[in-house]
């Protein structure tokens, strides 16, 4: 496999069930120290995320200020579109998730209760003004019965938010909190995803992107300013920490399985038998990014 043009491949001396006998081989080292290496990436990209939401968290970048730890400083403090809801008056009028909100009609909101409280207010198409990529622009909005609420609204969720600073010494404790925070996010969309998967599909599933949607998302973090591409980036590489690590052939995960197997039986599971194991699953996760790389350039070309 090593011909395949992937940046990031690494083949360790018997890995693949080869030179068990050398001294140097993978296969020659205890469980403990084997289990250690096949963490280690899994690790890496966990400490990265840590180092960038610290690092940003000493400049300061955009998060929510509800509930926030002592010796916070807030600046810039606003209302964010977190989601619209898909079929949702505001995602049909074109409003987007990072929209910033700065008037409804003619009234400036600058706090989450005044928005609301300015859309409840509102009767018929109401002009919403806010700021994307710096760049402010009106939108008409008509709210509309919102089922999942039971009541009228335009279909969007949010939040107070705001560039977020810390001493150094909270800075580098954040950093490392808000790691933890989100990869319980991310695994519990994981979670979600397969549901989704059993059940056929869903939002989850249509969500999904592959390298090249990634990339888009990128140039729009990009776009938004370095701030925004530093949390991205965070985020991106507890994703790819999680993924790699769950329990699946192939995977670091995968790996990490079958030396639990081996730790559980006091002796390996049939080298042979484990190779095409993985190459199979290696064959079938290709076949998904191809699929799921497609998904992204169709999306991208229809708009």
């Amino acid at each position: 496999m090593n011909w395949l043009p992937i940046g990031g491949f690494v083949r360790i001396k018997g890995e693949s069930g080869e030179n068990v006998t050398d001294p140097d081989s993978f296969q020659s080292k205890p469980i403990w120290q084997r289990f250690i290496i096949i963490a280690a990436g899994v690790i890496m990209n966990w400490v990265l995320a840590a180092v960038l939401l610290a690092f940003g968290f000493m400049i300061g970048i955009p998060a929510m200020v509800d509930d926030l730890p002592p010796g916070a400083n807030i600046k810039q403090r606003e209302v964010t579109i977190m989601e619209t809801l898909k079929d949702g008056a505001a995602a049909e009028a074109g409003i987007e998730p990072l929209d910033v909100i700065l008037k409804v009609g003619d009234k400036e909101v600058g706090t989450l209760t005044e928005v609301r409280e300015a859309i409840f207010a509102s009767q018929g198409e109401t002009p919403i003004t806010i700021k994307r990529d710096e760049e402010v622009q009106v939108i008409n909005v008509t709210p509309d019965y919102v089922e999942e609420l039971g009541r009228s609204g335009i279909g969007i969720a949010l939040a107070d938010t705001g560039i977020v600073s810390y001493a150094p010494h909270r800075a580098i404790l954040n950093g490392v909190v808000l790691t933890g925070a989100y990869t319980k996010q991310i695994i519990v969309a994981f979670i979600d995803l397969f549901k989704d998967l059993l059940n056929g599909g869903g939002e989850t599933v249509d969500a999904v992107s592959g390298p090249v949607g990634i990339a888009v998302l990128t140039g729009r973090m990009a776009e938004r300013g370095i701030l925004q591409l530093i949390q991205f980036t965070a985020v991106l590489s507890i994703n790819l920490a999680v993924l790699n690590f769950l329990p699946i052939p192939a995977l670091d995960g995968g790996r990490g399985l079958f030396l639990i197997l081996e730790a559980i039986r006091r002796k390996p599971v049939n080298r042979q038998l484990e190779a095409i194991i993985h190459n199979v699953a290696f064959f079938i996760l290709i076949a998904l990014i191809i699929l799921v790389t497609y998904r992204d350039i169709a999306r991208i070309v229809t708009g």
